[in-house]
């Protein structure tokens, strides 16, 4: 059953079992407003259990590219297309989001972001492999992300 993310009204409906189910609310509710005011595009989410699809998408590009497999459980994916880019999210019991940008007709134009959920610690897969830059988010407070570019084709 999907769920419509409404940035007015954060709400941290499918990420209770999260013990940072507050910014991880806000870090989604962050997510969706940027889709709204950028593509006019209204943001849903998915249990992971039922989108195993999307979770193996993320899990093979992350596995191909830097060998990296999270130990944490997903709770919530989303996965959809605007314009020319397919947009693929799972948002972690842990605070983590993970997003895919693939740009279907620009190879360098691709790229996996990691943004941590304030309060949350470095995960131990990222702890000693990316840097992390902050940004402040009304709706998330500080945000921590680091990225890297895709080189493959998935």
């Amino acid at each position: 059953m999907s769920y419509l993310v409404d940035f007015n009204e954060v709400s941290t409906i499918g990420l209770e079992s999260s013990p940072y189910a507050k910014a991880l609310a806000g870090l989604r509710a962050n997510e969706a407003r940027y889709f709204h005011n950028k593509y006019n595009h209204n943001f849903s989410v998915v249990p992971a259990r039922e989108s195993q699809a999307t979770l193996d998408y993320v899990n093979q590009v992350l596995q191909s590219e830097r060998q990296l497999v999270f130990s944490a459980r997903p709770l919530e994916t989303s996965i959809f297309q605007v314009e020319n880019i397919k947009w693929a999210y799972v948002f972690y019991e842990n605070g983590l989001e993970i997003n895919v940008m693939y740009t279907l007709d620009d190879p360098k134009r691709r790229a996996v972001g990691f943004k941590l959920s304030e309060g949350m610690p470095i995960p131990k897969e990222l702890e000693t492999k990316f840097k992390f830059a902050r940004q402040k988010s009304k709706l998330a407070g500080t945000i921590r992300g680091s990225f890297f570019i895709i080189k493959n084709e998935y």
